[in-house]
């Protein structure tokens, strides 16, 4: 099994939800997160005074997938996140050894 991680721009986070939810994902969880990459952050005025965000808000997702589904998955992520612009975001994968439900304590791919 994989758990594929993305970091994304927040007003993209419905279409991803909504492509993935397509192909049969509907387990995800979401956080929303701050960062530092190469965006760099930007500045803002409030009441005449100008701030600079160097943290961006941003989404991450986080899915857990069969091997095989992995890289499609990854694919959609990528097609309906990307805008070319910096800071769209980052895809992390990384193995999973284990995935237990808790209620029934099914294991492996038939616990997701």
């Amino acid at each position: 099994m994989k758990k594929i991680e993305a970091i994304i721009r927040p007003h993209k986070m419905e279409d991803v939800r909504e492509a993935l939810h397509e192909i049969g994902v509907n387990g995800m969880t979401i956080t929303e997160v701050k960062g530092i990459g190469r965006q760099k952050g930007h500045t803002e005025t409030y009441r005449g005074s100008e701030y600079e965000i160097n943290f961006v808000p941003k989404i991450k997702l986080e899915v857990v997938a069969p091997d095989g589904q992995a890289q499609k998955i990854i694919a959609i992520i990528v097609k309906t996140a990307k805008t070319g612009e910096v800071g769209d975001g980052k895809i992390f994968v990384s193995l999973v050894e284990e995935t237990i439900r808790v209620r029934t304590e099914e294991s492996g791919e038939s616990a997701l």
